[in-house]
């Protein structure tokens, strides 16, 4: 792991089994059953690193041979994607994280105007029992970004840290002015982005390429 250059709350996954299937994620030729194995695996990977700071209490054990002493999570997790890509990483999440919790947020960025726009709000009650990983694979203009951590502090979040695969930096200062205290983890910051609010290599639509619909 590294922090950004210039963006002291972005931690960058330099891992090379992130790096090489990161590599496969932007390829054009990438179709859409390798590109959600390769977003679920990367998501995986990506979350083991990015939970190494959780809190944890020490709990009595009893092995086959006597007690001991181990370790639990302290708080309860939440994972809430942003729909519709961002389940293609909650999965990935999940496959290492069984027991946490799943919200669910809908918001979609109306292509004329590149504003969010929300539609579905499904989030547990208790969000201040643990930390909560917003995720979603691209992290572009960051309005959709910005609409989901306004509707998760609203909602009491105090621990809330994003996971995307790739960010642009504008988007990252958007969300870093309006929430100085968030965490962002990535794959990549890349170069910039484009007159219609793509990331710059990127990976096109993420929504689009994992599910088959572009």
């Amino acid at each position: 792991m590294a922090r950004a250059q210039g963006f002291a709350n972005v931690t960058v996954f330099d891992h090379p089994l992130i790096q090489h299937k990161l590599a496969y994620l932007r390829d054009e030729a990438t179709s859409h059953r390798p590109f959600r194995a390769l977003l679920y695996q990367i998501a995986g990977l990506m979350v083991y690193e990015a939970t190494r700071d959780f809190p944890t209490r020490e709990v009595e054990v009893r092995t086959p041979l006597e007690t001991t002493v181990g370790r639990r999570l302290a708080g309860k997790v939440t994972v809430v994607p942003v729909l519709r890509a961002g389940l293609g990483m909650a999965e990935g999440v999940l496959e290492v994280m069984p027991e946490a919790r799943v919200g669910h947020l809908g918001i979609y960025r109306d292509e004329r105007t590149l504003q969010p726009i929300a539609y579905l709000k499904r989030l547990p009650k208790d969000l201040t029992a643990g930390p909560v990983l917003l995720v979603d694979p691209m992290l572009a203009t960051g309005g959709s970004a910005a609409a989901a951590i306004a509707m998760l502090r609203d909602a009491g979040v105090t621990d809330l840290r994003m996971l995307c695969v790739v960010a642009s930096p504008e988007g990252i200062r958007r969300l870093t002015a309006l929430d100085p205290r968030l965490m962002i983890y990535a794959a990549a910051v890349d170069r910039q982005l484009n007159e219609k609010g793509y990331i710059l290599p990127g990976l096109g639509d993420a929504g689009d390429r994992l599910y088959g619909t572009g």
